[in-house]
């Protein structure tokens, strides 16, 4: 899949508590080109540094001790201007509904479950990369440009903003 930027102009977040999944993640970036990668085991600490190292996609999982995905996407709802285009991928074994809708209420623009399928995988990422890329080009040509106005629509457990 090709994209409007070279690959190593992408900056990638992954948070998982587990390293072993961290360093299968990062390694599948790295053989698509995309080495601008920081990996870290500690939500809290990737909360800290989400804002010096404007990642262009999060990859999270959801269930970890302490701060768990869902309050790291509640934090980074406060955070991201809500007229960015942040893509968020969820990669968790909770392949429920449940966790699915959550996730997306809050947020997260693409879930995956584990085992991860690589080829899926990074289909995903570069999908998301991609619109990234696309958002971050129209606001260069068309920086007066009024963002999409949003409105809230509720989804059980959760409330998600809904272009009009």
């Amino acid at each position: 899949m090709t994209s409007p930027e070279p690959a190593d102009d992408f900056r990638i977040l992954v948070i998982d508590d587990q390293p072993a999944n961290l360093e299968l993640v990062e390694q599948l970036l790295a053989r698509e080109g995309l080495h601008n990668v920081l990996c870290c085991t500690d939500p809290a600490q990737a909360l800290a540094l989400f804002s010096s190292f404007e990642p262009d996609l999060l990859i999270l999982d959801l269930h970890m001790p302490g701060l768990d995905g869902f309050a790291v996407l509640e934090q980074l709802q406060r955070r991201v201007p809500a007229d960015d285009y942040l893509p968020i991928l969820v990669l968790t074994a909770d392949a429920t509904r449940e966790a699915r809708l959550r996730a997306l209420a809050l947020g997260a623009r693409d879930f995956i479950s584990k085992p991860l399928d690589a080829i899926e995988t990074l289909l995903r990422v570069w999908n998301l990369l991609e619109t990234r890329a696309l958002y971050r080009q129209l606001r260069r040509l068309q920086p007066d440009q009024q963002p999409l106005r949003a409105r809230p629509v509720t989804l059980g457990s959760g409330t998600r903003r809904a272009s009009t």
